[in-house]
Formats: C-alpha cells, structure tokens, sequence
C-alpha cells in the first residue's frame, strides 16, 4: 500500500479539480493507487462536480415543505447556473427532496446539511453525484423553518414558475381560529410574494435602516429646496411611510386595500370568534442578492448541447 502523502493528493486535486479532503479519502480507499483513486472519484461523481463548483450559480428554484398539521414549514432556495436547468425535472426533484430532508431532521445550517446523511450515504456525496448528472454547479443557498405552537397556524405560496415563496405564520387564541384563518394566510402569503415585505413589523426594523432612510429624506429635502429648519417636522411622516411601505402588517392588504395586512388577519379571526396575530414570515427569490450574468435560452441550450 502506498503512503498518501500531501504530493499525491496534490496531484490527484490537479488531475481531477476534485476537493482536498474527497482526493485524501479516494486514495485511502484505494490504498494509494492514483488511477484507482481516479477512477473512485468519477464513480462518486465528485471530480465532475469540483470541475464545476466554481461556476456561478444564480438560477434555481424555491421549494416549500408544509407539515399536515399545518404547524411547521420549510422554505429553500436551491441555484443552478442556467434556467434551463432550474425547469429539469431530476434538479426539481432533487430540490425536493433536500427540502423534506431538511424539513424532517430539524437542520438549521448549510454547513449541518452537508454533513448529514441521506439515504444512507453523505449528503454532500448526493450533491456532488447530482452535479455530476446534471452538469451543472448545484449550491443549496439558503433555508428556513417557520413553526408555532399548538394553537398556531403556518401556511405558504409558491409562485408557479417556482421563482418565489412564501411562509408566513400566526398565532392565535385556539385551534378553532387557527384552522379559520388558515385560507387569509395564504392569500397574505400571495401579498407577501408580490408586494415584498421587508420586515414583519416595526419592532423588527433595524436602527441602521431607519438611520439611512433619514439620511436620504435629508438629502431629497434639500434638493427640494426645502428649508433646513422645516426639515425636523417632515421627516418623521417619512419614516412613518417607510415603516407603512416595508412592514408586512401594516401595508395596505391586496385584496382588500381598505384594510392592513393585520387587520385582515384580524377580521378572519374575529369572524371564528377568536384572535390571530402574524408572528413570522420568510420570502425567498430565486438568485435576489446574487449578481446574474446575461445568457439567453438560445445560448442556454446551446451550452447544455456542448457538455
């Protein structure tokens, strides 16, 4: 048996582009023979998908596990490089399925995925044998758990194209008003997806946030010509339209524009006899933050036809 030394493995990483420590672990299972360990490492798909990992990944879909009960549901943004891929079914299922697993073991960080166990093997293994399938660099960016308690009620929206979702989450008196208000949550779910939210209430608005909204309701009046000392009167009306603008519960509810997203909340659970109060939500978009590159589906294809 040869010694896997740091050399090998190095040379093993330049034949294969594949990770250090899956180069370390294919030469120990194949007792230091480097085309064995080649070899192993193409099984696994693995020096497929390092090849590919450093390719940006923007493009993806969002998919949504909610509990039979209603009590509990996980959010998650799963990015290829293309949309093309994004529609595959084998990445849509894979996506799937990664989200059930999460959902069903209570994983709380990527970094906990990637070294869970799935289907009996490794899940940084599936992933880099999906990679290798499809062709495409697969990175799982993010995920969230939204729960309540015994008399809570959780309910979610995904856009059809896959490209937005929505959980969102309330407390209320009993299971009564729960099950009641469980059809307005998903309609504030669809609010959610389409006028975007960036905050539940006002309590979750960071200073910071509010500092640099001042700062630009200082500058417009100033471009305005309006008088500096005039300034200390009008800019808390701003501040207040930003909070009304950017806190889900107090923006002017879609189907019903007479009310606030909370009082229809509200309304729901009056009309059961009890009380409901939004207590969380998460909205994820697909690629929201990551800087795209332009590639239309002409040049899409054509990528996918040269691999």
């Amino acid at each position: 048996m040869a010694a896997v030394t740091s050399e090998l493995i190095k040379e093993l990483r330049d034949r294969t582009a594949a990770g250090m420590l899956d180069c370390k672990k294919a030469l120990t299972e194949c007792e230091g023979n480097l085309d064995e360990a080649i070899d192993w490492l193409r099984k696994k798909g693995l020096s497929a998908a390092a090849k590919k990992s450093g390719r940006t990944a923007t493009e993806g879909t969002i998919t949504i596990e909610l509990a039979a009960n209603n009590k509990k549901a996980t959010i998650s943004e799963v990015n290829c490089e293309t949309d093309f891929v994004g529609q595959n079914e084998n990445f849509i299922e894979f996506c799937a399925s990664t989200t059930t697993h999460i959902h069903n073991n209570g994983i709380k960080t990527v970094d906990d995925l990637l070294a869970s166990t799935i289907n009996g093997g490794a899940f940084s293994d599936h992933l880099s044998i999906t990679i290798g399938k499809i062709g495409e660099n697969i990175v799982v960016r993010r995920f969230a758990e939204v729960s309540v308690g015994d008399n809570g009620a959780v309910n979610v929206y995904k856009h059809a194209n896959g490209k937005i979702g929505v959980v969102v989450a309330a407390e209320c008196d009993n299971q009564k008003t729960a099950e009641a208000v469980q059809a307005v949550l998903k309609d504030i779910a669809m609010h959610a997806a389409a006028m975007n939210p960036n905050y539940l209430d006002e309590t979750e608005v960071p200073a910071e946030d509010l500092a640099r909204e001042e700062e630009v309701a200082k500058a417009q009046l100033e471009k305005e010509g309006k008088p500096a000392a005039m300034w200390d009167k009008i800019i808390p009306g701003k501040l207040v339209k930003f909070k009304k603008d950017n806190c889900l519960v107090e923006q002017p509810f879609v189907k019903d524009d007479k009310k606030t997203v909370k009082e229809a909340l509200e309304a729901a659970a009056k009309t059961a006899g009890g009380t409901a109060k939004l207590t969380a939500f998460a909205r994820f978009e697909v690629g929201e933050g990551l800087e795209k590159k332009a590639c239309d589906f002409a040049s899409e294809v054509a990528a996918q036809l040269a691999k």
